[in-house]
């Protein structure tokens, strides 16, 4: 394993090891998301670099849009819940209330 594969892999599993263990509160799970897409799209960035393949250099870029989609999303729901439940904790947030 190289060196730069080592790093994206670590970063990747610095975010979901994050996502796991530190789950206390919504923007610090989005956050941990976004810290998990960096190293995916820096990855397949230098991956279609090193391919020379021009096939595959919109794919980067796709999944930076699906990012910007997803942080989107995470923020509009993150006002929402403070709105609603005047908190962001994950433990106040009963999914079986209607």
């Amino acid at each position: 394993m190289t060196p730069t594969h080592f790093t994206f892999s670590a970063a990747f599993i610095l975010g979901l090891a994050g996502l796991a263990f530190h789950r206390t509160h919504l923007l610090s799970a989005l956050l941990c998301l976004e810290g998990m897409m960096l190293p995916l799209f820096l990855a397949l960035s230098l991956w279609t670099l090193e391919l020379n393949a021009t096939n595959f250099s919109a794919s980067p870029m796709l999944l930076l849009a699906f990012s910007a989609c997803e942080a989107s999303a995470g923020l509009a729901l993150l006002v929402a819940t403070a709105r609603t439940h005047g908190t962001d904790h994950l433990q106040s947030l009963n999914l079986l209330q209607c």
